[in-house]
């Protein structure tokens, strides 16, 4: 194998985060393996949102299946294709809508995770602002052939910034979205930070009252708890006009609202993201892409999941076709099945690679050996039901540590304690029969199952992920 060279901080990233059985933020690229299909649907999304339409997306999958990994790498997909990006894990303190400012919590989330090509780890907003008004400084000077410091320039900013922001006023709340706009300009032509900032603070939705934005900006309306998601539909909008493919939004753990006691709090966040469904379904939000992740029982259960509210379970639940065992990517819910041993195995021989690469040592560990280690994970009790790709990469990245830092040890020895260790009661238990390594992969089972093939999305584009990321 070609061995190709990635970055200290890559390496480090993606060691240190499969120890710890998270997702890395950067360099899914070098481990990713699978997901055709599902990767093929999602894009055929994106490109549906550069259009000009909407997206929405759930995305299923048990604990450990992969839900926050392919969610993590359309993010960085999208954001070097031009899409400004924004993600948020919910927690109580992080729904979208509450008593105490939790919808706004979520809000302020996506905002502080803004991303764009050129700020992929977040805090783009500024950035963002900052190029468009460069971007049509340049315009001018070059159209009408002055330099930067002729007084004619502001004026003619003004009046282009008043005609991208002029079309956005007929929305819901866009009238003072424009004005706060013209007010971050205001402040940089007249150098006064404080109204710039005050801009950039109404933007982040971080105004206590409406008293105070009102003497700050003129502004009569805060972003809130009732209105953020309004508020989304407007940076769309925005970032469209202003250069960029649309924006999308990338919420985790949705099992966060399964999780609500109150079962009226319960049911007000399943009727917000009813809301951000029609929306997106019915075309009556533009350049905008939702994906929601979420475990099977937020989405299935009938007494406290998705499919407790009527709406809700009427629009995501499998058709008659669906229930029969066939797949359908084209749907608003994509069921993410265990990635098969064949494709786990293909995982680990990258890990190994680039954990050698990261330690700077080289390694001994024969595909034999791979496969030792995977028989032993799956012969365990309970695999079948109970083991995940996190699972078997955490144990394994910590097999290459101890090996690494324990130079007397010896992989079989280590190997034979995983064999005789305990079966993790917390859902890392394994099983199955050692035999079925290799197994199907995937795509294999997508289309043995009898279905017809989805649309697909363009093979140039779909060739192009797929190599990025060497599925």
């Amino acid at each position: 194998m070609n061995e190709v060279k990635i970055p200290k901080r890559i390496t480090t990233a993606l060691v240190n985060s499969f120890a710890a059985g998270v997702v890395p933020r950067i360099g899914l690229e070098h481990v990713a393996v699978g997901r055709k299909y599902e990767v093929e649907s999602i894009l055929r999304e994106l490109d549906n949102v550069a259009d000009g339409g909407a997206a929405f997306k759930l995305i299923t999958g048990r604990y450990g299946s992969g839900k926050s990994f392919l969610l993590q790498m359309i993010r960085n997909y999208a954001m070097d294709r031009g899409f400004v990006v924004a993600d948020a894990d919910l927690s109580p303190e992080r729904r979208l809508t509450g008593s105490k400012g939790q919808g706004l919590g979520t809000y302020r989330e996506l905002m502080t995770n803004l991303s764009t090509r050129t700020r992929p780890d977040g805090g783009a907003l500024e950035s963002m602002l900052q190029k468009w008004i460069s971007t049509l400084q340049q315009q001018v000077m070059e159209e009408n052939n002055v330099s930067a410091d002729d007084p004619s320039i502001g004026i003619e900013v003004q009046r282009r910034i008043h005609s991208v922001t002029s079309e956005m006023e007929g929305w819901v709340h866009g009238f003072d979205f424009a004005k706060v706009l013209s007010a971050y300009w205001q402040g940089i032509r007249l150098g006064e930070d404080t109204l710039k900032q005050s801009a950039l603070r109404w933007l982040r939705g971080e105004y206590p009252t409406r008293t105070e934005a009102r003497r700050e900006l003129n502004v009569g309306v805060i972003i809130d708890d009732d209105g953020w998601y309004d508020y989304m539909k407007l940076w769309a909008e925005f970032a469209a006009r202003i250069g960029y493919q649309g924006l999308l939004l990338f919420v985790d753990e949705g099992v966060n609202l399964y999780k609500i006691s109150n079962s009226v709090s319960r049911q007000s966040n399943y009727e917000k993201l009813l809301t951000i469904f029609n929306d997106t379904m019915q075309g009556k939000a533009g350049h905008l892409g939702v994906f929601v992740g979420g475990t099977p029982q937020f989405v299935e259960d009938p007494r406290r999941g998705l499919y407790s509210y009527e709406a809700l379970r009427s629009r995501l639940s499998e058709s008659r076709f669906g229930s029969s065992g066939t797949k359908n990517f084209a749907g608003p819910v994509i069921r993410l099945e265990m990635l098969s041993h064949e494709e786990i195995l293909l995982m680990l021989q990258k890990l190994r690679d680039i954990h050698s690469q990261h330690h700077k040592y080289q390694s001994t560990l024969e595909q034999h050996q791979l496969v030792a280690f995977m028989q032993i994970a799956v012969s365990r009790m309970g695999a079948e039901e109970l083991l995940t790709p996190r699972e078997v990469v955490r144990d394994f990245v910590d097999l290459l540590n101890t090996l690494h830092f324990n130079e007397e040890l010896s992989f079989d020895e280590l190997l034979g304690q995983l064999a005789t260790a305990p079966t993790n009661p917390h859902g890392g238990g394994y099983g199955a029969d050692p035999d079925v390594v290799p197994s199907p992969s995937s795509n294999q089972r997508a289309t043995s199952s009898g279905t017809a093939p989805q649309p697909s999305a363009p093979k140039d584009e779909v060739d192009d992920f797929l190599a990025e990321f060497d599925l």
